[in-house]
């Protein structure tokens, strides 16, 4: 019995030397947007950007990407910024 203790202490300590660092938990990612309506484009693009940015910080993420942005002419106009963000 002695003997068999011994090779399993052995074996396990084998096994946890060759396992190596435990593995960095992936990066999560989502596609996070913002909108805005408002009498010119300028107002509308800006406010939008700036939802964006809430948004991504709301969620405790960092930006990465360029910010893809939308706009639809009318009254009031319509814009949606998008970016990607990660935590």
């Amino acid at each position: 019995m002695n003997l068999l203790a011994r090779v399993c202490v052995i074996v396990a300590a084998v096994l946890l030397a060759n396992a190596g660092p435990a593995p960095k938990a992936a990066k999560r990612c989502v596609l996070a947007g913002g909108s805005a309506n408002m009498i010119t484009r300028d107002l509308a693009v800006f406010m939008a950007k700036a939802a964006l940015s809430n948004s991504i910080k709301g969620m405790g993420a960092k930006p990465a990407g360029p910010i893809k942005l939308k706009c639809q002419e009318g009254l009031p106009v319509y814009c949606l910024a998008r970016q990607r963000a990660c935590k």
